[in-house]
């Protein structure tokens, strides 16, 4: 009995041996298959894209940096045991608690002996797998034509060798002393290092191999300081950024110093291993101790408190020339062009005359207030969106530049609510449709945009252009599309019909994503992302396609990963097609003697949230490159716009024709690219301190300036006013261009600021119209500075005025009767009249749930001077006693142009359209269609004395448009 008991438990766990192995087995392939599935999917999309290179290059590197990493911690951590092991003392005595813990190892010294080293391998393969892009700039590093002051390099050491030596120095210093840690705990458990009666025993294996290694570790430390005294030119102190008088006669020949005694102790190390006599390399590590102490640290300190700091302007001049010469030219605004700007602040009639072009462009429209109105004239279903900020772009209408507010009628599945389904959000509803554009600088009469564009299907100025919107910022995250030839559409196109009863369906027929032509690819795709209708649906063909990674910025960071890409992307109509423009910056935080920014915080401000970035701290940046990402097909494209960019040079080397040059940008292309806000933004802030190029003065920080605080923003989120865009002209420009432009006032500590403008920075923003060529004047950045002995009033303090004008206050109040909010729009300062002119258009918005913005009144100061009127045009006429001297571009606002009156008081409409007789064209069907047409304009005439009478600002906009799309139709079909 006692034999069959044990017998049964024995043959029972014979036979689940196999089991457990087959389940091991099933799970490793699942778990492999999962795997395999990702890197499958990301292969398809990038060889669909045209990009496979950029992912192939990224996969050879990082595994190939893996394998250099595993293989270069595990294997000499391994020789390190393995040698401490084998030569071992044979007939050591142990003491009995050496002796226990040798007991609990031994049975594991096997497993411990390439156990341990694996593990570290990992974590080291995991380390220099992260840094292959290091590597890759290093092996393909591009000489830049620029030296250093200080050594006289070129920069490109800076920026591609000395990080890269670095990081070597840094893992090969980890490996050797994780080996000089592994090989002393095992040459202590097997006896090589014995303490007897307070005195240590070291064999002489484990003598000369921990000498070596010791003496490979102060090399390597040796090597690190050599390469720290060029690292000062990066270093950040009180100051400046870069070397100072301190650290050029102090810390930099201190650390030369100390390398050189470095390398010292590492030979007395070597010479121990082969006499046995330890007190020297104690002796000298001892005195590296001290000598790190006294030169890396007191001496330098005793430099800066004693001589510097008593002679600090004198002896840090020529440190501060080279910090302000080398910033300069870091962040591109070596070249500004600096100019004095006596402003004028009175405000004489005709004033405007010479500037009469700017003013028809300053922009009334503000593309940060506007959505919720383009939302609710041009959304027409719940399943369309627009951006909450909208877009400046400019186009060409009748051979005259427009700038216009754009956006894209994008897809938003969410707003199915409890229609939405697999089928609905992922075949059938599956893009956006159209580009609306507004001009800039008119409003309607009753206050909304004046669109350019508009409309489903879309129409306007822009010509013929396919409209269709499949890749976008508010796409869904994976859309199948495409059908067999001949099959019927079910992807929605537009709604359509009189009133949107009927819809328009069609098929996508780019090539847009990968194809799902077999069983494999749709299991997979079922697997990414988690859904088995991928697999099992009858709407997956052998023609359909997968759209996903559909943002434009993902798109381009996927096929560029070295860029850092600017945070607002901009629609527009390109060559017959909507395409996204995207600009690429090539960044480093290791140009010497250059200024370290955070790029989060200083690309920050009241319409562009804090940025998460993987490179935050930057001291260069270019716009090396202009991508376009295709709104239909998603087809990404980058163009080389600074061939001179010794970054973008060098990642061109790594990925090989995936940047076309510049000369590839077609005309249509180039009239729409803008110097983008991002890279403005960087420099304005650099220019708040480095606009003053005299050493001495800088040291004095008696002219630093400061980018203003939106008006807008609140008291406990103050952020900085965003730059904007305006076609506008500057002093000694011959015509007025397309432009970014921005602000200074005087930095001062404290809560209060002193806010008078000091300083009117723009850049010149139009990349010209010419194919492959670019504007002569593009990129070229103007600083005009005022005077400081006038007081020309800042944004805050034009904010403060009319907030607190007796006159504007009763009028504010006044649009504020009933169930409506006052919104002020952006504060413009446009450099006109000899002064600056500030505009502020000045929003009027019900509270009901479909309200939104409507354009009422306009702000403008010039000066002390203000005037608050319904369009800009009165206004600067009432500003400029009577006359301006020129027409703003609201000067003929379409329709009625009376204000209406927010006290329910009888405008004198006349309620009848009909007087008598009703226009006749002959045609008895045309006739009735006009007819019909007066009828319901008299009845939206009937709406909106209604809705001015209650205060209804929303109603009143819908109404108005109602009877203008009703005379305008009118009048088409009367006019034949």
């Amino acid at each position: 009995m006692t034999s069959a008991a044990a017998e049964k438990p024995l043959s029972t766990q014979r036979r689940r041996a196999p089991i457990a192995i087959t389940v091991a087995i099933i799970a490793a392939l699942l778990i492999g298959f999962f795997v395999f599935s990702g890197f499958y999917a990301d292969l398809l999309w990038f060889q669909q894209l045209g990009f496979t290179e950029v992912l192939t290059t990224q996969w050879i590197a990082t595994i190939a940096m893996f394998l250099v990493g595993f293989v270069g911690m595990a294997l000499p951590v391994w020789l390190a045991i393995e040698i401490a092991y084998r030569t071992r003392p044979v007939y050591a005595k142990l003491s009995s608690q050496v002796d226990r813990y040798q007991q609990v190892v031994e049975p594991l010294r096997r497993l411990a002996t390439y156990g341990i080293p694996a593990l570290f391998g990992l974590f080291g393969g995991v380390a220099a797998a992260s840094r292959w892009q290091l590597v890759l700039l290093w092996m393909n590093g591009t000489p830049s034509g620029t030296k250093d002051p200080q050594f006289n390099l070129d920069v490109s050491f800076y920026l591609f060798d000395l990080p890269f030596f670095q990081a070597v120095v840094a893992f090969s210093s980890a490996v050797v002393l994780i080996a000089l840690i592994a090989t002393a705990v095992v040459t202590y458990l097997y006896g090589g290092i014995r303490v007897v009666s307070r005195e240590a025993w070291i064999s002489m294996a484990a003598r000369v191999q921990i000498s070596i290694l010791a003496a490979l570790y102060l090399i390597l430390q040796a090597v690190s300081l050599w390469l720290d005294q060029y690292t000062t030119l990066n270093d950040t102190g009180t100051l400046i950024t870069g070397a100072s008088y301190t650290d050029v006669a102090a810390t930099i020949p201190g650390r030369v110093i100390l390398a050189g005694i470095a390398l010292m102790v590492a030979v007395l190390f070597v010479v121990t291993a082969f006499t046995g006599r330890w007190r020297l390399p104690l002796v000298g590590t001892a005195l590296l101790i001290v000598a790190s102490l006294i030169v890396g640290s007191l001496y330098p300190w005793i430099v800066q408190r004693f001589q510097v700091e008593p002679n600090a302007k004198s002896l840090e001049t020529p440190f501060i020339q080279k910090n302000i010469d080398m910033t300069r030219d870091a962040y591109g605004i070596a070249d500004v062009q600096e100019e004095e700007y006596a402003a004028t602040t009175d405000a004489t009639p005709g004033a405007l005359r010479q500037d009469a072009e700017t003013t028809a462009n300053i922009r009334i429209i503000d593309p940060s207030l506007v959505s919720a109105s383009v939302a609710q004239l041009e959304q027409f279903k719940q399943f369309y969106s627009f951006d909450n900020q909208l877009d400046v772009d400019r186009y060409t209408i009748d051979g005259k530049t427009q700038d216009a507010v754009v956006a894209v009628r994008e897809l938003n599945v969410a707003g199915l609510d409890n229609s939405q389904s697999w089928i609905n959000n992922t075949v059938v509803y599956t893009h956006g449709y159209g580009l609306v554009a507004a001009y800039g600088n008119q409003r309607s009469a009753s206050g909304e945009p004046v669109f350019l564009e508009s409309g489903i299907p879309t129409t306007g100025a822009l010509g013929d252009f396919e409209p269709r919107v499949y890749f976008g910022e508010q796409s869904p995250d994976y859309s199948i599309v495409g059908a067999d030839k001949g099959a019927d559409p079910i992807e929605l196109d537009y709604p359509s019909g009189t009133q949107g009863e009927s819809q328009t369906y069609t098929t996508f027929d780019g090539d847009g994503g990968p194809k799902l032509d077999n069983v494999f690819k749709k299991l997979v795709y079922a697997l990414k992302f988690q859904s088995e209708q991928i697999f099992l649906s009858d709407s997956v063909n052998d023609k359909s396609q997968i759209l996903y990674d559909r943002d434009p910025l993902t798109r381009v960071q996927k096929v560029a990963p070295y860029l850092t890409l600017d945070s607002d992307p901009y629609p527009s109509v390109v060559d017959g097609k909507i395409v996204w423009i995207v600009d690429g910056y090539t960044t480093s935080a290791n140009y010497p003697y250059s200024k370290t920014v955070s790029l989060s915080d200083t690309i920050s401000d009241s319409v562009t949230p804090v940025q998460n970035y993987a490179l935050d701290d930057v001291n260069y940046i270019r716009n090396s490159v202009k991508a376009t990402v295709n709104a239909y097909d998603g087809k990404v494209t980058l163009y080389s716009w600074d061939d001179k960019d010794p970054i973008l040079e060098t990642w061109q080397k790594v990925f090989p024709s995936t940047v076309k040059p510049m000369s590839e940008m077609s005309g249509d292309l180039m009239s729409h690219v803008r110097y983008p806000a991002d890279l403005f933004k960087v420099q304005r802030s650099v220019l708040g301190q480095y606009h003053v190029t005299n050493a001495g003065s800088f040291y004095s920080s008696e002219d630093a300036w400061v980018t203003p605080n939106d008006p807008q923003s609140t008291e406990t989120n103050k952020t900085y006013q965003p730059p904007y865009y305006l076609t506008m002209q500057l002093p000694e420009q011959k015509a007025p261009s397309f432009s970014l432009y921005s602000t200074f006032i005087p930095r001062q500590g404290g809560e209060q600021s002193r806010n008078v403008l000091t300083g009117y920075l723009a850049v010149d923003a139009n990349a010209g119209v010419e194919d492959g060529k670019r504007s002569d004047d593009y990129g070229k950045i103007r600083l005009l500075t005022l005077p400081k002995d006038d007081t020309v009033p800042g944004p805050g303090q034009v904010q403060n005025t009319f907030d607190s004008d007796p006159s504007v206050s009763s009028q504010i109040n006044i649009l504020k009767q009933g169930q409506t909010e006052v919104l002020n729009g952006n504060l413009l300062t446009v450099p006109v009249g000899g002064g600056l002119l500030y505009v502020q258009p000045v929003y009027v918005k019900s509270t009901g749930d479909t309200s939104f913005p409507l354009l009422q009144k306009v702000l403008v100061a010039f000066g002390d001077q203000i005037a608050f009127e319904d369009t800009l045009d009165e206004a600067l006429d009432v500003l400029f006693g009577g006359d301006s001297g020129a027409d703003a571009g609201d000067t003929n606002v379409p329709g009625d142009a009376v204000t209406p009156p927010t006290d329910g008081t009888d405008t004198g409409t006349d309620d009848s359209t009909d007087t008598g007789t009703t226009p006749s064209t002959g045609d008895p069907a045309v006739d009735a269609q006009i007819k019909t047409l007066l009828s319901q304009a008299k009845a939206a005439m009937l709406e909106k004395d209604a809705a001015m009478a209650s205060g209804d600002w929303t109603a009143y906009g819908v109404a108005d448009k109602k009877v203008s799309d009703a005379l305008a139709k009118a009048l088409e079909l009367l006019n034949g």
